[in-house]
């Protein structure tokens, strides 16, 4: 149930794109708030719907992937991730990154959880997936401009991981946590 004193939304009195490319689509809308606030210059930024993939091999163990990340000038942990892809399925663009980017595939899929990374300023979800009982298929195939390297990972080596920083990204430990906190 709705609290009935809930903020409303705001209300859009312009918009404006000021970047349209495929990697950063920003606009500035101005904003007018029911009580009579105002923003005139308020930023969003659009990125399309971005998934990610709790993989669990047959095993029990979790497949990982570590590679370079050019914001923060480092090399972490990561899960499988991408770009829902215009006219794709989240759950279509989950299995193929992860066959693409670690070799494997196949399992049981059941969505995990859905995020924003800011709803302040992103107008874009991450779907999050949890694949049970995946195996290796076939050699990953990379994209050139990704160089990724795949680690199979126990789930107590895995609280290690969050716990000693070695992985960043708040939007794959999110789901990790959510799995791991059902073992």
């Amino acid at each position: 149930m709705i609290p009935e004193n809930d903020p409303r939304p705001w209300t859009v009195e312009n918009s404006e794109y000021l970047y349209r490319l495929p990697w950063f689509t920003v606009r500035k809308d101005a904003i007018k708030m029911e009580k009579g606030g105002a923003i005139p210059d308020y930023f969003v930024f659009e990125y399309p719907a971005w998934i990610n993939v709790v993989a669990v091999t047959t095993e029990g163990q979790l497949v990982l992937i570590r590679q370079y990340r050019h914001g923060i000038a480092g090399v972490h942990y990561e899960l499988c991730a991408g770009v829902v892809d215009p006219g794709e399925e989240p759950l279509a663009a989950a299995q193929r990154e992860l066959l693409e980017e670690t070799g494997f595939g196949g399992g049981q899929w059941t969505p995990l959880l859905t995020l924003s990374a800011n709803p302040g300023t992103h107008a874009n979800l991450t779907y999050s997936f949890l694949a049970m009982g995946v195996d290796q298929k076939q050699a990953q195939h990379l994209e050139s401009t990704e160089e990724i390297t795949v680690h199979i990972i126990s789930p107590n080596r895995m609280v290690e991981i969050i716990n000693q920083g070695e992985m960043m990204q708040s939007l794959h430990i999110a789901p990790l946590l959510k799995y791991l906190s059902g073992l």
